[in-house]
């Protein structure tokens, strides 16, 4: 079996398991890696952002550094961080049910026969950025609120805008989280924020693959984390044979895996990279590029799918 195709199953069963699972009592704990939504009604599992904030503003309630509250924090913390080093940024690219929803329109639009909105490198460097000030934002967001400089309303911060909130629940059924909620000027102001970012992101993952990857919050925490990954992909440049099939193919676009020259093997994994492996897949060199396990080789590029795709001679 093909990678991509492996990965096209892994993506649709991690989609049906966390949207779905929890409604027949499948429970994977508040700490994934990835967009699984709590606000999807019988989700299996949830995304670690909405803990990570809601520990940040409760902090200041901890009854101290042994309290079971702060335990619980730190447990669930631990998990994220095993999680995240285990797979690092595969969650991205075979799991992460929000991810899958932009591969569905990009699927889409192909269909259309439609063609994709090219961006320029700088400007991607610059969307990509953005990513970093929302993680600042979720972190200092209920800092604020602690200390009463922020609305209470602003709890969960980046929740309270992130597109998955409203978006994934439509497969649940549920529209309540594209309504305007009324209740107060500020809630007023965050449910219309959302309304109008979800639509601007639809749009966004339509006309480009993986559109809002560039600004997750999540992929900056993995990105990271890096260095300590399990599952690593690396590069042997002195078997590449330069036919830049791995920038071509890439869903972000990114062209570092291509351009790295160094003498020795070299993890390849930039800021934008989802860990999807397509690159290698694609690789017309055999050993060009491989993913790693604790050191291990679990599989390397050997030719073969570029020459079927006509990728390659």
């Amino acid at each position: 079996m093909r990678l991509t195709d492996l990965r096209l199953i892994s993506r649709h069963v991690s989609f049906v398991t966390l949207m779905y699972g929890g409604r027949f009592g499948l429970q994977l704990g508040p700490a994934l890696p990835c967009f699984s939504c709590p606000y999807v009604g019988g989700c299996a599992g949830n995304c670690y952002l909405m803990g990570l904030q809601g520990y940040i503003g409760l902090g200041a309630k901890f009854a101290g550094l042994w309290s079971p509250e702060a335990l619980r924090a730190a447990g669930w913390l631990a998990v994220f961080l095993a999680l995240c080093l285990t797979l690092g940024k595969a969650w991205c690219g075979w799991v992460c049910p929000f991810g899958l929803l932009s591969d569905w329109l990009t699927f889409l639009r192909r269909k259309l026969g439609l063609r994709a909105l090219q961006l320029s490198p700088r400007t991607l460097r610059g969307l990509g950025s953005v990513k970093y000030l929302l993680l600042a934002w979720l972190l200092i967001g209920p800092v604020l609120i602690r200390l009463g400089l922020l609305h209470p309303d602003f709890y969960l911060p980046f929740c309270q805008i992130c597109p998955g909130k409203s978006l994934l629940p439509l497969f649940a059924g549920e529209t309540r989280y594209l309504a305007l909620d009324l209740t107060n000027p500020v809630t007023a102001g965050l449910s219309g924020a959302l309304i109008v970012i979800s639509a601007f992101m639809v749009a966004g993952m339509f006309w480009r693959e993986r559109f809002f990857c560039l600004f997750c919050p999540m992929l900056a925490i993995l990105h990271l984390l890096k260095p300590f990954y399990a599952l690593k992909l690396l590069k042997n440049p002195s078997v590449c044979r330069g036919c830049a099939a791995c920038r071509r193919v890439c869903p972000m676009e990114i062209e570092a895996v291509f351009l790295e020259k160094s003498p020795r093997r070299v993890q390849v994994q930039p800021a934008e990279c989802l860990g999807c492996g397509d690159c290698l897949a694609h690789c017309a060199s055999g050993g060009g590029l491989e993913f790693r396990f604790l050191g291990r080789r679990l599989i390397a590029s050997s030719g073969r799918q570029a020459r079927g795709e006509g990728l390659i001679p």
